[in-house]
């Protein structure tokens, strides 16, 4: 007994093949990106932690409507990969600013989220408000810009969301116990005699 797929079911086989690749490359290409921006393999995961959550969202999205995953949707979430990445660094970089000036993690990592709250919500409500049209559009490949329009409206208000708050407590963990291992190495190294 062998199952066969047609119509719409055998151009979703023949399309997404390949899509766990796209995603596991688009991750690593931003996760190179940010590596070197920001010289830390820690700081890129706290930025990329958000990326689930942008997927869940949007997935979540699809499934409130009754839409299917498709090629158009598969391109949308590749588009969250790198709006979610820009939330986070905003936060990150900030941060590392006033790490440089001398202020604790914690310290850093709150100012750095109050000061730019107002600039990431007004990023979401742009990118928001600007794949409205997407959703809302008639005529010929309404389907497809509909699909996109969803899954950025869903996937980029949740995890955004999400992002204000978890971006902060992982940066705070990861960065403490980064600071807890260097002092550990350093008390454990003898001084030259």
């Amino acid at each position: 007994m062998q199952i066969a797929y047609s119509g719409q079911a055998e151009s979703f086989q023949e399309t997404s093949g390949g899509i766990a690749l796209t995603f596991g490359l688009a991750i690593l290409i931003v996760f190179l990106v940010l590596a070197a921006q920001f010289e830390s393999f820690i700081q890129p995961v706290v930025i990329l932690l958000s990326v689930p959550l942008a997927a869940a969202g949007a997935l979540v999205t699809l499934f409130v409507l009754g839409e299917a995953v498709n090629i158009y949707t598969q391109v949308g979430m590749v588009m969250l990969i790198g709006l979610m990445a820009k939330n986070g660094i905003l936060i990150v970089e900030f941060a590392n600013q006033l790490r440089a000036r001398g202020k604790d993690v914690r310290e850093a990592v709150i100012e750095a989220s109050a000061v730019r709250l107002r600039p990431i919500l007004m990023t979401v409500m742009s990118t928001v408000l600007g794949a409205v049209p997407l959703v809302l559009s008639s005529g010929a490949g309404a389907a497809s810009r509909f699909s996109i329009g969803i899954v950025i409206i869903g996937g980029f208000m949740a995890a955004s969301i999400l992002t204000l708050f978890l971006t902060p407590v992982l940066y705070d963990l990861l960065q403490r116990d980064r600071e807890d291992e260097r002092s550990e190495d350093t008390r454990a190294t003898p001084e030259p005699a």
